[in-house]
């Protein structure tokens, strides 16, 4: 597979109608830069034609890769990850709302020094509740995480190759790729760029994303956070309900030693089940952490290639 300087990956699911617009005017921008470059389309498993519209368009640099059934937008990016040849790869939208003229701010962006820069969207041409909600994410986002970001979630970004290459996506994990690359050591930044009305048809996501995007900001923490010392956060956790728990029991040691009745008082039972509770989220940490300690060890003890080549 022969290298090109310029990748462009265009997730698309049910966007036949904004794709004959929208792959053209990205080849005229890239062209323009004057670097090599190639389109990798995935079709997410549409059902609206994307195939057919595909066909004229396809070429030796525009490329095409179809998902037999619809797998979710980290789905499609891990996929056409692996099939793109750029030395710098560009991520965009397929619904027409990122604009390929904005892409040489962003190449210089990238070469004054970052591996990944984010399209940031100052004027979002989308619904005020869509708009609403995004800030209070990118906030909670960016203290969660320690990552500074004001649109986390923009589809418009380009990295350099190691970068893409050390991505992992599953789920919903795409909203988190500046998070990810931080973990990885690499340096991001964002930059503010156009951000049009879409083309046609309407927005794939609807309003459950909001919750998943939150419930994946945990699993983002965990494993940027907690993947090589899980005892900290279980048995932090266990410590912290156990002394709950403890305080209680006291408490009704105290009353039961006073002479009051305690067998059929609440606090007991409570008592009773945030030790019980406790121990196990300890226990929990503690496997957590010989499972680390293992896999560690595991590695270490690995021979190297030469090794294997020995008598």
């Amino acid at each position: 597979m022969t290298s090109v300087e310029l990748s462009v990956l265009l997730p698309a699911y049910n966007e036949a109608d904004n794709l004959p617009e929208v792959v053209p005017a990205i080849a005229g921008a890239l062209e323009a830069t004057g670097r090599t470059w190639e389109i990798v389309v995935v079709d997410d498993g549409s059902t609206d034609g994307t195939r057919t519209v595909m066909g004229p368009l396809r070429s030796d640099r525009v490329r095409y890769i179809r998902l037999r059934r619809n797998s979710g937008k980290s789905a499609a990016l891990s996929m056409g990850l692996d099939h793109v040849r750029g030395d710098v790869v560009v991520l965009m939208d397929a619904d027409g709302q990122d604009d390929p003229s904005e892409l040489p701010k962003l190449l210089a962006a990238l070469d004054g020094g970052v591996d990944l820069v984010t399209g940031r969207r100052a004027v979002r041409n989308d619904r005020f509740v869509k708009r609403t909600t995004s800030v209070l994410y990118n906030g909670v986002t960016a203290k969660v995480t320690g990552v500074d970001g004001k649109d986390f979630n923009s589809g418009f970004k380009v990295m350099r190759r190691d970068v893409a290459d050390s991505l992992e996506m599953y789920g919903e994990l795409h909203r988190y790729i500046p998070v990810l690359a931080v973990w990885n050591g690499f340096r991001v930044s964002e930059v503010d760029v156009e951000h049009h009305e879409r083309l046609h048809g309407s927005s794939k996501f609807g309003r459950a994303r909001f919750w998943r995007g939150f419930l994946d900001l945990v699993t983002v923490k965990f494993l940027t956070t907690y993947t090589a010392r899980p005892f900290h956060l279980f048995g932090g956790l266990g410590f912290v309900i156990g002394a709950v728990g403890s305080v209680l029991l006291a408490w009704m040691l105290a009353s039961k030693v006073t002479g009051h009745a305690i067998g059929n008082r609440p606090a007991l039972q409570l008592g009773v089940l945030l030790v019980v509770v406790a121990v196990q989220m300890v226990s929990l940490g503690l496997l957590a952490e010989l499972v680390v300690n293992l896999r560690r060890r595991r590695r270490l003890e690995a021979p190297a290639d030469g090794d294997l080549l020995r008598p």
